[in-house]
């Protein structure tokens, strides 16, 4: 089996297949941290060696740095690692070049490297001036050789284009996009800029596990999941989404695969689309993400999706819109100020 792979930019390739690091922040339950360090050697062997993290998924980037100290020890190539850099919330307004610098000092600390692989900014209102501002302040640590590449996350259309015009070199923009969310083609693509997507398998309810289940309620205490059943309803409800489920399961089926490999297949083919993160907090379903790269989706499976999204749009307006409104259903759920700088 072949694994994907593709340029993100000269001289950086990445598969198209990234291990996400949210569940590792121990907010999905408790981490066997040797566990996850020596799961992750599964991934880098079977090829996928780029993990996204972040500087606000607590202690996320201290375990990478310690995989990462390890290889280096074994002689062995270093994992790729994407990180963020997220200002709180509540200090974007003392943002400024020395705070954006302290940031990325802090991952290379934790990483335990000497130039980050590449950094995904973002800015949590944009109705405060600074964006631009620090966002360059990240560009000149790029050229000063602390950074090889800088990205964004979470940007609409207009404001990827500010960055890009204000020569931030965009080398991508990370933002969910799935069968329940497709958000990034009403606009987002049109930019240019290469989509690494989060969010593909919808928390894990895309999976055959919820099939056939009812409807969930207050019961849900994992956050992941209380943000993505909130895109389920959006998307149609309930009843909506079981149809979903079950011409997914024809399709997989079909192939021989799992539930979870089509919706991954879908987003890696759609316009624009360099790679689909996938969160995982150990090696239990290497061979599900594996999968994806011997599945091919065909016109029958086309032609069983297509009249069920054209009944659902999803959610309306650009890519992260409606998580902006602190106030609406899916702002109020958010973590806001979790940098501690």
């Amino acid at each position: 089996m072949t694994i994907e792979t593709i340029e993100l930019a000269p001289g950086y390739r990445i598969p198209r297949l990234i291990r996400g690091g949210w569940q590792l922040a121990g907010d999905h339950g408790p981490v066997d941290r040797e566990r996850a360090i020596a799961d992750i050697a599964a991934y880098v062997d079977a090829g996928l060696n780029t993990v996204d993290g972040a500087d606000i998924y607590t202690g996320v980037e201290a375990l990478y740095g310690a995989f990462n100290t390890r290889r280096r020890a074994q002689g062995l190539a270093p994992l790729q690692v994407h990180t963020k850099c997220v200002p709180d919330l509540a200090e974007l307004a003392q943002v400024d070049a020395a705070y954006i610098r302290r940031i990325v000092e802090r991952s290379l600390q934790r990483l335990a490297v000497e130039r980050l692989d590449l950094v995904q900014f973002h800015w949590w209102d944009l109705a405060v001036p600074g964006m631009l501002p620090a966002a360059q302040a990240l560009a000149a640590l790029q050229r000063e050789g602390l950074i090889a590449l800088v990205a964004g996350t979470n940007f609409d259309t207009p404001s990827t284009l500010a960055l890009r015009d204000a020569g931030v070199p965009m080398a991508s923009m990370q933002v969910q996009y799935s069968l329940l969310d497709r958000r990034p083609a009403h606009g987002l693509v049109a930019t240019g800029v290469p989509l690494l997507c989060y969010g593909t398998l919808a928390g894990g309810f895309f999976s055959s596990r919820w099939l056939g289940a009812p409807e969930p309620g207050a019961e849900l205490t994992n956050r992941s999941l209380i943000k993505y059943k909130l895109v389920i309803d959006d998307y149609g409800g309930w009843t909506a989404f079981q149809q979903l489920l079950q011409a997914l399961q024809a399709i997989a089926q079909r192939h021989g695969v799992g539930l979870s490999t089509v919706a991954t297949r879908w987003v890696l083919d759609q316009p624009g689309v360099a790679a689909a993160i996938v969160g995982a907090r150990y090696a239990d379903h290497l061979d599900d993400m594996l999968a994806v790269f011997r599945l091919r989706l065909d016109a029958e499976d086309h032609a069983l999706l297509a009249p069920l999204l054209a009944a659902h749009p999803g959610m309306a307006g650009d890519t992260y819109t409606a998580e902006r409104d602190r106030h609406g259903r899916h702002g109020r759920i958010m973590k806001y100020n979790l940098n501690k700088s």
